[in-house]
């Protein structure tokens, strides 16, 4: 019940943020394909493939069916299919922080309460982002980042993704599916600034939307999966009660039937 109270906030949040998190991402990759080639940024710009920035996004706690197992079995395929990188970890949730502390990775950050409480607040999301962003720029030991959270897709169903977080991505040109389709327009954009004055300011706003919304997508997963958990348990439990109830009452009437017997017998014997 309490996860069905929280589970209709958080559903509705999501809805809201994922079409402003989505054109915000088509908009700037669109921008970004077409600027310039001596056109530098140090979120745009690719680096190297051999070190990584892993972000997981997990529960704090447990009693959600597989929606911890899932994350971390993701995080594992991810590091065991790059094993010949270099990877670091943020984990965001205390289960994904247990996981891989008890296994000796390495953290290079921890954040836990976030999804807790049941709804994640904008400056949460933001003081995640930019610790990412920092890390990402300032150090230059960072690769690529990448995020592992739960989409939201249905009380009963929740998606495992793995997004590239960092450097951002250029958008592609949409190859017609045959001849006879008309080519795609490209969209010619007039900048009142500079290109670096609005890419200084959209790109990590790019990242705060892309972390607070897998931020929201993961606490109605979690609260989606509770919601299942608790409920099968629920009708496990009244299963269990029913079963032993009913073996209960053949073991009471057993002894019941073999104590009017020896009544009876001794009743005849006499």
């Amino acid at each position: 019940m309490v996860s069905a109270a929280k589970l209709k906030r958080a559903q509705d949040r999501v809805v809201t943020a994922r079409p402003f998190a989505n054109k915000m991402i088509e908009v700037l990759g669109q921008l970004a394909k077409r600027t310039d080639e001596d056109f530098r940024h140090p979120l745009l710009d690719l680096r190297g493939d051999e070190r990584y920035l892993l972000v997981l996004i997990t529960a704090d706690k447990g009693l959600c069916g597989a929606f911890n197992t899932n994350l971390t079995k993701a995080a594992q395929a991810f590091i065991k299919e790059n094993s010949e990188k270099s990877i670091e970890l943020v984990t965001i949730g205390r289960k994904g922080r247990d996981f891989f502390r008890n296994r000796h990775a390495t953290i290079a950050s921890e954040y836990i309460g976030l999804t807790g409480k049941g709804r994640v607040d904008f400056s949460e999301a933001l003081d995640v982002a930019r610790a990412i962003i920092k890390l990402y720029t300032e150090t230059k030991e960072i690769d690529k980042v990448f995020l592992i959270y739960n989409e939201f897709k249905s009380v009963l169903s929740q998606r495992v993704m793995l997004e590239q977080l960092l450097p951002v991505s250029r958008a592609e040109n949409e190859e017609p599916e045959s001849k006879s389709q008309q080519p795609v327009n490209l969209v010619d954009y007039i900048y009142e600034q500079s290109p670096a004055a609005i890419f200084a300011q959209l790109l990590p706003r790019l990242i705060e939307t892309q972390i607070f919304r897998a931020l929201l997508e993961s606490v109605a997963s979690e609260q989606g999966a509770r919601m299942t958990a608790m409920d099968s348990a629920s009708k496990n439990a009244s299963e269990l009660i029913d079963s032993l109830t009913l073996n209960m009452n053949r073991i009471r009437q057993a002894a019941i039937t073999n104590e009017i017997i020896e009544v009876v017998s001794g009743a005849a014997a006499l």
